[in-house]
């Protein structure tokens, strides 16, 4: 039955393949999506979207540059391998042409989100940088850096890490610079458009919630009774170097390149956590940071660094970048949090020494560095890792809750972009769609209504009132308002089998509003775990790994709405009699989403404030 199935989906792909229109533009091939059967008579988009073939040869996006440098001694460090500090410089050249590139202006560096460094590089071998910018907004860009490493003798290739830098077009004689929009070209590109979106939104709110987790982690004090017998002081980690800037040092715009400030930080740090372990460490992640302001030729830069706490394996150091010329006062510049192991001969991180923090501000730091290593996990966890390697359920707090949302709606946005779905039945203006890849189904319902898409998007962000129009919904509670834009609830759904025990979902749903014209609502759904709600003894408790709304725009009057799930064992039961063509349940529950709609398109009394209130990002 699999076999026939598959055999069924693909003639499907290829006979809507075979009947796209075709057509140059650009020397690219570009292929418009076929009129759907049951459309003939609806509204036409206001934007009809565009899909262009990948793998197109000759194809090169206009702000794209690429650096390959060959890693010379002068390069390297005492162990023969690419020194950080130069790197980074490197990466931040790279980033900066592609920006400017783009803005036909000056820019500069803005900041640079965290850094992961998966391997070295050794002298001899090719450091590939390519650099292109993502998204433009009104005067500032976001450049996705790529990092990989090649040895000439062997022809390897391998990652070496990926970064996103935020760059600021400097206003010119005319005023301040608009930036023109990026028209991506290719189904990667589109992806990293829409992602970049949610990565701003994420960095526009970053050190609000630092700052509040730290305060609320430095009003906790360091435990009187740990022994710090034989622990490092943490002032012999106190390193303080002053650097005087050149013209070597700066940009063609007189300014210090963000690079080599990020170089100088480098070092010190580096010294500084060498003085902890007697022994040469490893740069491994740089958390995300900001430059607070500009220096030029003639300023004195003061680099300070210190050992704020020692882990198991790693350390974290804190440095500062501060300028100042002549008499002037020291003017902020940045402040970077490092993160460095110590490796043995084996390449596998060794332990090392514990650190005895300063009084008072000491202290301080040192509490601080271990909530910024929670902080630190939890970003690497849940925004860098595959949608493959995440758990259904990933715990959710506080510390946390910025980049759940942040996974919740790019995973949305990831299983909305595939173009490989296949049409597996349609009736009563409802098509069904399923992908099925590396033993993975997901499934997809698409229809149309009569209702303005801002009114779709509020009726749907309030999932109690979705068993109005849901069977499957049978009781809905919100546990609690995380965000203006995230709310956590409760779901019951009853039970598959006769007999069986009923199910429970405890679910984020994140909302959000279109950034430009042409781009959807959301409301991204995935299962979290809370301390307070854990399963009831009588319910079994289901999870959803990846599920929600993408709701578009046709016309003023007129949308599509198309609903994805990634089908866990939890949801499977409910969906696969409709998937096999045994029933038709899922058509009734959407034409009911359609009368539901319609019904309350004037109404909005029952919708959550904090929806109500969302602000356009």
């Amino acid at each position: 039955m699999c076999c026939s199935v598959t055999s069924i989906f693909q003639n499907i792909f290829f006979c809507v393949l075979k009947n796209k229109e075709c057509f140059f533009d650009d020397r690219i091939f570009i292929l418009k999506s076929p009129t759907m059967a049951n459309e003939t008579t609806d509204p036409m988009p206001l934007e009809e979207p565009v899909f262009i073939l990948e793998n197109v040869e000759g194809y090169r996006n206009q702000t794209e540059v690429k650096m390959s440098q060959i890693v010379l001694p002068c390069h390297a460090n005492h162990c023969g391998q690419l020194g950080a500090g130069q790197l980074l410089k490197w990466m931040d050249s790279t980033a900066c042409l592609s920006a400017e590139r783009h803005a036909g202006c000056s820019c500069i560096t803005a900041s640079v989100d965290d850094i992961y460094f998966e391997t070295t590089i050794g002298v001899g071998q090719v450091v590939n940088i390519t650099a292109k910018v993502n998204r433009a907004f009104t005067s500032s860009m976001e450049v996705g850096i790529s990092v990989s490493c090649e040895d000439l003798f062997s022809d390897r290739h391998w990652k070496v890490c990926h970064a996103f830098a935020t760059f600021v077009a400097r206003r010119t004689e005319a005023g301040k610079v608009q930036l023109k929009q990026i028209i991506p070209r290719t189904q990667e590109e589109q992806m990293e458009h829409s992602l970049a979106a949610e990565r701003r939104r994420m960095r526009l709110i970053h050190a609000e919630i630092i700052t509040d987790l730290l305060s609320s982690c430095s009003a906790q004090t360091v435990s009187e009774g740990l022994d710090y017998h034989d622990a490092v002081p943490a002032e012999r980690t106190r390193v303080e170097s002053v650097e005087l800037v050149l013209p070597p040092h700066a940009n063609h715009q007189v300014s210090t390149f963000g690079g080599q400030i990020m170089a100088w930080m480098e070092n010190v740090a580096t010294i500084s956590a060498s003085r902890l372990c007697n022994a040469h460490p490893t740069l491994r992640t740089i958390d995300m940071f900001h430059f607070r302001g500009p220096s030029h030729i003639g300023d004195r830069l003061v680099l300070k660094a210190i050992v704020n706490n020692a882990f198991k394996e790693s350390m974290e150091v804190g440095v500062c970048a501060e300028a100042y010329r002549g008499g002037e006062p020291l003017r902020h510049i940045n402040t970077a949090f490092m993160t460095f192991e110590v490796l043995d001969n084996d390449r596998k991180p060794r332990t090392l020494p514990r650190i005895r923090p300063e009084p008072v501000d000491g202290k301080r730091r040192f509490q601080e560095a271990i909530a910024r290593k929670k902080i630190r996990l939890d970003r690497k966890y849940i925004i860098s890792c595959k949608q493959s390697e995440v758990p259904l359920s990933v715990p959710w707090d506080l510390s946390n809750q910025m980049y759940l949302s942040y996974n919740n709606v790019s995973a949305l946005k990831m299983l909305a972009a595939r173009t490989n779905w296949v049409l597996t039945s349609e009736k009563n203006k409802v098509s069904l769609y399923t992908l099925e890849e590396n033993q993975t189904l997901c499934f997809k319902v698409e229809t149309h209504v009569a209702v303005a898409a801002e009114q779709v998007f509020l009726l749907l962000s309030d999932l109690r009132r979705r068993k109005e129009w849901d069977h499957h919904y049978q009781e809905c509670e919100v546990i609690t308002e995380a965000h203006e834009d995230d709310t956590i609830y409760r779901v019951v759904t009853p039970s598959v089998t006769k007999g069986g025990k009923v199910q429970d979902f405890i679910l984020l749903a994140s909302r959000r509003r279109p950034c430009d014209s042409g781009e959807p609502y959301l409301i991204a759904l995935r299962s979290v775990t809370m301390p307070a709600h854990t399963p009831y003894e009588d319910y079994n408790r289901g999870e959803v790994l990846c599920a929600g709304f993408s709701i578009w725009e046709v016309d003023r009057s007129y949308t599509k709405i198309s609903y994805y799930n990634q089908a866990t064992p939890g949801v499977l039961p409910y969906i696969s009699t409709d998937i096999a063509g045994l029933s038709s349940s899922f058509y009734c529950t959407f034409s009911s989403c359609n009368a539901f709609l319609e019904e309350n398109k004037g109404s909005l009394a029952f919708l959550p404030t904090s929806v109500l209130g969302c602000e356009r990002t």
